[in-house]
Order: C-alpha cells, then sequence, then structure tokens
C-alpha cells in the first residue's frame, strides 16, 4: 500500500513536549510548559460553564454550520453569516483553503521561518512552496510580491509571524495586497490578534469589501484559552468562502467548542487582561535581553524568541531537565535560539533565573 508522492519525506507537526511525558521520563514533579503558545491563565469562566452545560448534549451530533457561534461572531465583525468559515482550529482553515485551490503545477509564496502549516499542507496538494526569507524577523513583502507568478494561488501571511512575533503595519500590508493580482488569495493569519498593541496594526476584516481576494483568519486557540476544543475560523468575500465550503468536513467543530467559543466572546474583560499581562510579560523577557546583551525579536504575540549564542538543543535539553519546556529555535530556523511562551509573572520569573544560571555556566 502506497502513500501519494507529496507525502513522502514529509513529518507530522512536532508540537511541544507534553507535561506528563516531561515528568516521567525525568522523575520531576513539577515541570512548566512553555512552548506552545497556550494561554497560562486558561480560559474565560464563562467557556467554562458553557463547557458544563454542553456535556449534556455528547451524544448528538453538532450542528455542522456552527449557526449560534457564527451569528455572534458575523455580528462583532459586521460582516455576513455567509463570509465566515469554522474549522477545527485556524489550522484546518488552512488545510481547506489549500484543498479547495491548490493542484500539482501550483505554486504557494510564504515567508521562511513561518508558521510551518502553510508549507505542510500546500505539499500534500502537490503544490511548489515558494519560501521568501524574513529580514531582521520581518515578511520581506517586495520579496514576496516579486515572487508571485502565474501560477501562484496563495500568498501565506502571518501577522504577527511565528516564531519571530514580528507584526507587519497596516501601510505595509494594504500597499502589499492592493501589489497582488486580484486572482490570488492573501491569506492574513491572526492568531495572535487579540495580543497586539502595536498602534498600526492593520484592520484586515473591513479591507475584504476592497479586496474580495483577502482571507482572515482567527483563532480560539490562543488569548481565548481553547486550544484544547479546536476552534477558529476565516472570513472573506462571501461567494469565495461559500465556494470553500465543500471541501469542509460535516462536523468539523463540536458543541462544546461552538459553546465555549461562543460564551468567551462575552467576556471582554478576560481577554484584556491576559494582553495586559502578556505584554507586562514580554517586557520582563525584553529587560532581561538588554541587561545581558542578548538579541530577541519585537514579539506582537504571546512568545518570545531569545538568542542565547547557545545551540538550541543545549537550551532545551538544560531548560527541560530543570523542568521547563520550550521550543528549540534549531527547529525553527533559529538554530542559537530559543521561543518562550509568555506564562504568569510567577513562570517569567523563574524561567529568567532559568536563563541566567545558564548563561553563566
Amino acid at each position: 500500500m502506497m502513500v501519494k508522492e507529496s507525502l513522502k519525506g514529509l513529518t507530522p507537526y512536532q508540537p511541544g513536549k507534553p507535561v506528563d511525558e516531561v515528568k516521567r521520563e525525568l522523575g520531576l514533579e513539577k515541570v512548566v510548559k512553555l512552548a506552545s503558545n497556550e494561554n497560562p491563565y486558561g480560559c474565560s469562566p464563562l467557556a467554562k460553564e458553557a463547557i458544563s452545560r454542553a456535556l449534556q448534549d455528547v451524544a448528538v451530533y453538532p450542528d455542522g454550520y456552527a449557526q449560534k457561534l457564527r451569528t455572534k461572531v458575523a455580528g462583532r465583525l459586521n460582516v455576513s453569516e455567509k463570509q465566515l468559515l469554522f474549522g477545527n482550529g485556524s489550522d484546518e482553515v488552512i488545510l481547506i483553503l489549500c484543498r479547495a485551490l491548490l493542484s500539482k503545477g501550483d505554486n504557494i509564496v510564504a515567508a521562511v521561518p513561518t508558521f510551518p502549516q502553510y508549507r505542510h499542507n500546500a505539499v500534500i496538494e502537490g503544490a511548489e512552496v515558494k519560501e521568501v526569507p524574513l529580514v531582521n524577523g520581518e515578511h520581506d513583502l517586495e520579496g514576496m510580491k516579486n515572487a508571485i507568478d502565474e501560477k501562484t494561488k496563495i500568498v501565506f501571511v502571518c501577522n504577527p509571524n511565528n516564531p519571530t512575533g514580528n507584526a507587519i503595519g497596516k501601510e505595509a500590508f494594504e500597499s502589499f495586497l492592493k501589489s497582488v493580482p486580484e486572482d490570488v488569495i492573501v491569506v492574513s493569519d491572526e492568531a495572535y490578534n487579540e495580543y497586539v498593541t502595536l498602534e498600526d496594526y492593520p484592520d484586515t476584516v473591513p479591507m475584504i469589501s476592497g479586496h474580495r481576494n483577502l482571507v482572515v483568519l482567527r483563532t480560539f486557540s490562543k488569548a481565548y484559552g481553547l486550544a484544547s476544543l479546536r476552534i477558529g475560523y476565516g472570513v472573506g468575500d462571501e461567494t469565495f468562502m461559500q465556494s470553500l465550503d465543500p471541501a469542509r468536513e460535516p462536523f468539523n467543530t463540536s458543541t462544546i467548542a461552538q459553546m465555549a467559543a461562543y460564551y468567551s466572546l462575552d467576556d471582554d474583560q478576560f481577554i484584556e487582561d491576559c494582553s495586559r499581562k502578556n505584554r507586562d510579560g514580554i517586557e520582563l523577557f525584553e529587560k532581561f535581553c538588554r541587561e545581558h546583551g542578548l538579541h530577541c525579536y519585537p514579539s506582537q504575540g504571546n512568545f518570545i524568541l531569545i538568542d542565547l549564542g547557545v545551540p538550541g538543543t543545549d537550551i532545551f535539553n538544560r531548560l527541560l531537565k530543570a523542568g521547563y519546556i520550550v521550543r528549540n529555535g534549531e527547529a525553527l530556523g533559529f538554530p542559537t535560539s530559543a521561543r518562550i511562551t509568555i506564562g504568569t509573572r510567577e513562570q517569567n520569573e523563574e524561567m529568567i533565573a532559568e536563563l541566567k544560571s545558564l548563561l553563566a555556566e
């Protein structure tokens, strides 16, 4: 039995090591995971209450159209309900876009390093991936524009970018969007949207009315703290988004996820508090970097990429032994760095103490 050629050589997405696995392997009682950009404060109490209520209906198929959640999200974004496509995380919306648009002979354009699932899903569909290196951690939008050709179907823009955290401003994004041919889809992946404090960060959803080739991705996995429930969405031109819907699995988002997301949207204060605490954490790590002459990128996400001048595997293993799981920069294209999720104040201070100890060795 042979899988198709495009799958050969691909590896599954590698998430951060599970806490229980590290405890078992190393015999540790306390392990802190700061590797997968999860919300250290969990989710809104309103979401927890909704999850409890939704458990009564686990024997019943979910609403495949996610009507209740769809109506609320559409209202908040001031768009038509038919402009939305819900997925098992925004990851699945990426998969659907690639499944629906790409064939052998087509290509996508994306930055490198960036979120790896753009490449992964394009390769599975047999498409070429045209990667344009970051410049100082930022998208080279001019280089990406020049990489577009008659075979390009999708351009992926991760804003803020993962793993650097750099964000693209409104003027630069609008200029780039105008330069892209109308038959090429521009995907603005905004998984960390709620954490952004950049004053000129683009408000992309209103741009869709003037750019039918723009698709904006959002997720409930990060700031909303619903990562394990897997729910996100894309918003774009109504006709285009409706044409994508047949590529969606029938019951791709669970009732529990839909209800948790629905009620999470009623708790703006929770999101504001998480965003503020996250920015405090970013500033704490930036201060540490300045004091020790280390380079870090100006992150607008809930993580920070720090160059410690030590092989990433050494950093990863040293911190792992101390009970801290981070992302090895070598796997992300930054061989002497670690990407660290912003935790609680206590976790951040403990992590910085471990980093100071590592630097002193």
